[in-house]
């Protein structure tokens, strides 16, 4: 690589940077809201587990990492966990290799407990997004998680 190489990136206003800006951004959220659910021993991505088992109960972990875009590995570990907590229970599929997995009574518990705390780091996070909308800035997120 070469000197003007190196100028060249220099012109550009990297603080635009979609990359960076998004994943600054989803981390800073992410922390805000294991912040709220931290009493509750649950992370942020765990709840998003959790409550996505509430609208579609016992379907295939592949489907499930599928439909809240987590990593099949990554899902896997949590819902590991959330099983030795008591809050998910599996069981193996019918076919194949698979497995099905399930909210527990006490996760459902768990889940109708940190609604309130979950609504109002929603309502933080509303506040904060008031100008440009929030609908305009879920709409912008949703339009990027597809590309």
């Amino acid at each position: 690589m070469y000197m003007h190489d190196y100028l060249s990136v220099m012109d550009d206003d990297l603080s635009q940077c979609l990359v960076l800006n998004t994943r600054m951004a989803a981390r800073a959220v992410t922390r805000r809201y294991d912040r709220a659910l931290r009493p509750f021993g649950i992370t942020a991505a765990q709840f998003s587990i959790l409550t996505s088992m509430v609208k579609r109960p016992e379907r295939s972990v592949t489907d499930m990492a599928k439909s809240i875009a987590i990593d099949r590995t990554t899902l896997s570990r949590n819902l590991d966990l959330l099983v030795r907590k008591g809050l998910v229970s599996g069981q193996d599929a019918a076919k194949g290799n698979g497995r099905l997995v399930a909210l527990t009574k006490e996760g459902n518990l768990l889940v109708e407990q940190l609604l309130p705390h979950w609504r109002q780091a929603q309502a933080e996070m509303r506040d904060l997004l008031i100008e440009p909308d929030l609908r305009t800035v879920v709409a912008s997120l949703q339009k990027l998680s597809h590309v």
